[in-house]
């Protein structure tokens, strides 16, 4: 087999004239329709053995490329140096937002002790159950000694142990403003079961202010100003003021340290007007431009370039990939048409739907996806470390890097399913989906009524079903044999009927699924897996184009039968990304008779 196959321009030329002098040998201008039965046999092997050839090479994996044709692998390097490149900026960004979380986690807990009255040591800590109830005010006199302790806090900042300063330059003390919204009108006559209401909120605010060295009291105070609180129409009270503050532990060798400004709300909840206002406190940290000494300007200013260079070359190589991936997405298309047109004109059918399918890779459009997260990932990481950010964007920053590594990490499996113990695993899942789908939809249905009906009748009784969300998070942990005993004993009994359907729903639910669903659903993976085993054993089944391509010997692939003799391969790419016209000629044509039939 002495025919060889050069670059897709050429190859696609071939097969032009080739299909053309198969399909009219002497010569003739009438354009007829191009059947298999005008042609000789040699002609036929032939055009077929350049199809094939051109399909096989374009099914070969890198390495097989490498050895077949000498292409550089530039996705796979592309790939390889963008893993390096966002692992490292992702560890730089999550070290440096775990400092900033935890820094501003701490200044909420310092704020907590210094201006909510009865805050305790003990709502520091996430324990399930709560150790301690909601802090909230439940009489009037609780309510304006909590804003005159929030108050006196305020004004004496200096005697706190963190490093605090009130927000103007000269460090004068702000006015905290107080406001409280309101229903438009709200009057409740309980002896005689009547109100007066009108649900719209009202909005006003005013500023506490105090003249120095006399005492301050928040009731008389707004008694004074003629701000009345009607606590029947109260929603909501908020006292805010903001405290700056420098956190020196953030410095080192070229990083100096972090500025900020705290914007603190004092909230009273009064929504559900119950007799029992909850009382938090929300710090919102803005980061600020600090003005150190000289030394460690520059050292900020050489921290920030070095941040930047590596977001820039994130964006770069991302865009790179981008690019690479697109373009190798258009060309499978254009060959899928191309091929496809050979079937029908070859053969007298169109390519099938698997065979169609095998164009279309998962793995670049799942490239593709995550490099549009990251680049604009990066984008917002440029702008908080310009300190040009809100505080939110901590937040859309690490769910746009975090969830773009972790595509890019998957992505990796794709090139250990070159290998082939490693492909096991992904042709087990890959084989297993299907069936996996359609049972976990069943199985959602029955997860489904479980959970509305421990919802609604179990809600007012136990506190891990109170709310939907509670009570999907509670049964998918007894799935997993998380916490069984806890579920069972924290129901109440003072329905001693729901008490014992309790006992009915919990142990049918936990039946079902331990012992009879999730065997099912191992059941449904281990089968696939002995079909791939089985597959491995006896052959794989095949499309229309598989069967059609066959496979190429290590011999053939090695012995320059791909390779171009007109273009090295660093043209080729060269041509193939700035030249899309000429690709896309090279791959949507096949010649007719002496005309040419555009397949786009």
């Amino acid at each position: 087999m002495d025919t060889i196959v050069s670059t897709p321009e050429e190859t696609a030329s071939d097969l032009e004239e080739d299909i053309k002098v198969i399909r009219n040998p002497s010569n003739s201008r009438n354009n007829e329709c191009f059947t298999s039965r005008s042609t000789s046999t040699s002609d036929i092997h032939q055009l077929e053995e350049k199809m094939r050839r051109k399909l096989q090479f374009f099914f070969m994996n890198p390495i097989e490329k490498w050895r077949a044709k000498r292409k550089f692998p530039y996705k796979f390097v592309v790939q390889v140096i963008k893993i390096v490149l966002v692992t490292l900026q992702l560890c730089l960004f999550a070290h440096n937002r775990y400092n900033h979380v935890n820094y501003t986690w701490d200044n909420r807990i310092s704020f907590s002790h210094l201006f909510l009255l009865g805050w305790d040591s003990t709502r520091e800590i996430n324990a399930y159950p709560p150790g301690a109830g909601p802090l909230a005010v439940y009489k009037l006199d609780e309510f304006y000694n909590t804003l005159d302790f929030a108050y006196n806090g305020y004004t004496n900042i200096s005697n706190a142990i963190g490093p605090y300063s009130y927000d103007n330059e000269d460090n004068n003390m702000t006015d905290p403003v107080f406001c409280q919204y309101n229903y438009k009108k709200g009057i409740i006559y309980g002896y005689n079961e009547s109100y007066e209401f009108n649900s719209e909120i009202v909005r006003s605010c005013i500023n506490f202010s105090n003249n120095e060295g006399q005492l301050f009291t928040s009731k008389q105070y707004l008694n004074d100003t003629g701000l009345d609180i009607n606590f029947a129409a109260l929603v909501r009270a908020e006292l805010m003021f903001s405290l700056k503050t420098i956190n020196l532990r953030a410095a080192g060798p070229i990083t100096p340290p972090d500025c900020y400004r705290f914007d603190i709300a004092i909230i009273f909840d009064n929504e559900d007007h119950d007799g029992q206002m909850s009382l938090t406190l929300e710090a919102e940290p803005y980061k600020l431009a600090c003005k150190g000494d000289q030394a460690y300007i520059t050292d900020n200013q050489i921290d920030q370039i070095l941040r930047s260079i590596l977001n820039i070359f994130v964006i770069i190589i991302c865009s790179a990939s981008l690019m690479l991936c697109s373009r190798a997405i258009y060309r499978a298309q254009l060959l899928r048409e191309l091929t496809n047109q050979f079937f029908i004109k070859t053969y007298d059918r169109p390519l099938s739907l698997d065979g169609s399918l095998e164009f279309l890779n998962m793995w670049y459009i799942m490239i593709i996806v995550n490099d549009i997260l990251i680049i604009m990932g990066s984008a917002i990481k440029e702008q908080i470390e310009r300190n040009q950010y809100t505080n939110d964007q901590w937040n859309v920053c690490s769910l746009f890097l975090g969830t773009g590594n972790l595509l890019v990490w998957f992505g990796v499996l794709r090139y250990l399913g070159f290998f082939k113990t490693y492909n096991v695993v992904i042709l087990t899942l890959k084989k297993a989906a299907p069936k996996i789908f359609r049972f976990s939809f069943c199985a959602l249905l029955l997860y489904a009524g479980f959970m509305f009906c421990g919802w609604l009748i179990l809600g007012p009784y136990h506190m891990k079903f109170r709310s939907l969300a509670t009570t999907s998070e509670c049964l998918f942990s007894l799935i997993n044999g998380d916490d069984m005993f806890a579920t069972f004993s924290i129901m109440s009994k003072k329905s001693p009927m729901l008490w014992w359907f309790s006992r009915i729903y919990l142990y049918s639910f936990i039946s079902l699924y331990i012992y009879v669903v999730l065997s099912l659903f191992i059941s449904v993976i281990m089968d696939a897996y002995d079909t791939i085993k089985q597959y491995y054993k006896e052959g794989f089944p095949k499309s229309d184009l598989q069967q059609f391509i066959g496979e190429a010997s290590v011999n053939e692939v090695s012995s320059g039968l791909y390779r171009s003799q007109s273009s090295t391969s660093l043209n080729a790419f060269m041509n193939s990304l700035f030249c899309c016209n000429v690709y896309r000629s090279a791959y949507s044509k096949i010649g007719i008779g002496n005309s040419t039939f555009n397949l786009l």
